[in-house]
């Protein structure tokens, strides 16, 4: 974690008005949080649905040594170490780039519409086979999580891998400028946030904002199969970057050249020479895309296929990215409610098709939000990825999932599939019909938490 003088702090983030009498005072760590602030922190009152200028007191009370203070702000107490500055989500951000500056260690950066999350897990368990690694916890992502997390990166770390989300144009390109990174990957451009930003073309963009804080002789790895990211070389012919494709085309530089899924891992093998297999304990065609880059991201860090296949062997993944959990009742549930969009409910629902040796399938969806005017139709569009022949029952939740629910039943019937507005019904169903053996898949935006059913499952 960050440790240094309050007079360096001040100057890290542009601030003003620190008495002299603290300006050597040791900050540990920082802290946007007063009920979970540690000895010795500084304390960054953010101003989000609350105001943490309002929290600043019990922050010292809990052990932080000091607080920045909006100049807008009035009524500063007076009898704490404070350091002033314009606004104080951009003097952490301010911080977290210029302790980045200090740090001599390797960033990867990562963004994309969909596999983030599980791309930056394949990668820390390849590069942590040979480096000490500190990365993104959870969906630690934002233009606040991303800083912190830099702040907490220690003297012995090597490398770093972040997560980067956005909603709108011009976050990447601030996140990227903070941190710096030395590889950036972009995983695949989907659907996420079209409401906002209007187009593929415009969601395109904004991921390749990821570049503008690359490094010189930095490294792009990108999916190649994407016509949309296909314009990042010529456009960037004037900056000294390197470029790594990835995907399933032959014209990348990594491929796969033979794939094995079933229903608990995936096995492959890339066009290198005497390349070996490689096995993630993951389901899914989507998940070879995160492997390729993950690989492509070891081997640029001198990492022997051993310790790759081993890193890969023993991966770990964040929770609801379909995680696979045993109820207590004797069924199966992968748990995919982190999020949804067109592209990954397709594939989760294509993966959960595939899956073979179990009895009965449920299908559990809720609705997919964020997709702007033509909402409507990506819902519909949906129901016609289900298999009838493959997926016993259909259960939906929510008023746009109602729509799915209702071109479903062309293809399953009415019997086979049902809309709710209850969540507790949804449960109370698959109870009453889930047997052992029998598997369900929940998948849904976050926004419609559908982690509370999976629970309530187990």
């Amino acid at each position: 974690m960050i440790i240094k003088s309050l007079k360096d702090i001040q100057m890290m983030t542009s601030g003003e008005g620190l008495e002299k009498q603290y300006e050597n005072l040791l900050v540990k760590g920082v802290s946007i949080d007063s009920r979970t602030v540690k000895k010795g922190n500084l304390f960054i009152p953010i101003v989000r649905i609350k105001d943490g200028h309002n929290y600043v007191r019990e922050a010292i009370k809990n052990g932080a040594i000091a607080s920045l203070w909006d100049k807008s702000h009035s009524n500063p107490p007076e009898d704490i170490p404070l350091i002033f500055v314009d606004n104080t989500l951009l003097a952490l951000q301010s911080l977290a780039s210029s302790y980045r500056k200090q740090l001599p260690i390797k960033v990867i950066g990562i963004t994309g519409s969909n596999g983030k999350t599980t791309t930056k897990d394949m990668v820390n368990s390849i590069v942590s086979t040979s480096y000490k690694v500190h990365k993104t916890k959870g969906n630690f992502n934002s233009q606040i999580g991303l800083p912190l997390t830099i702040l907490e990166v220690s003297k012995d770390d090597e490398v770093v891998i972040l997560e980067m989300g956005m909603s709108e144009r011009g976050q990447i390109e601030r996140l990227s400028k903070i941190a710096q990174p030395d590889i950036a990957i972009i995983t695949m451009i989907g659907l996420s946030h079209i409401a906002e930003l209007g187009s593929r073309e415009e969601i395109a963009n904004a991921k390749l904002e990821i570049i503008t804080g690359l490094k010189d002789n930095g490294l792009l790895i990108y999916n190649g199969d994407e016509p949309l990211l296909q314009k990042v070389e010529i456009s960037n012919s004037n900056r000294f970057i390197r470029f790594i494709t990835f995907g399933e085309g032959k014209e990348n530089n990594i491929y796969p050249c033979s794939v094995n899924i079933d229903s608990e891992e995936i096995r492959l093998r890339i066009n290198h020479k005497d390349s070996p297999t490689y096995t993630i304990k993951l389901m899914g065609k989507h998940n070879v895309y995160n492997a390729l880059a993950s690989i492509a991201v070891g081997k640029q860090l001198g990492i022997g296929d051993d310790d790759i296949i081993k890193g890969l062997s023993g991966l770990t993944i964040t929770e609801m990215r379909m995680q696979k959990i045993h109820s207590s009742k004797g069924f199966t549930i992968i748990n995919d409610a982190w999020n949804a969009s067109p592209i990954s409910v397709q594939a989760a629902i294509e993966t959960f098709q595939e899956l073979m040796n179990y009895n009965r399938k449920y299908l559990v969806l809720g609705d997919m939000l964020e997709l702007g005017e033509n909402e409507v139709e990506y819902h519909r569009e949906i129901a016609h990825y289900i298999n009838p022949n493959k997926i016993d029952y259909l259960f939906t939740y929510g008023p746009l999932s109602e729509i799915l629910s209702k071109e479903a039943m062309k293809y399953l019937g009415n019997q086979r599939v049902k809309s709710f507005t209850d969540k507790d019904k949804i449960v109370n169903k698959i109870l009453s019909l889930a047997k052992s053996n029998d598997i369900v898949l929940v998948k849904g935006s976050r926004g419609m938490a559908l982690e509370e059913i999976v629970n309530k499952l187990l």
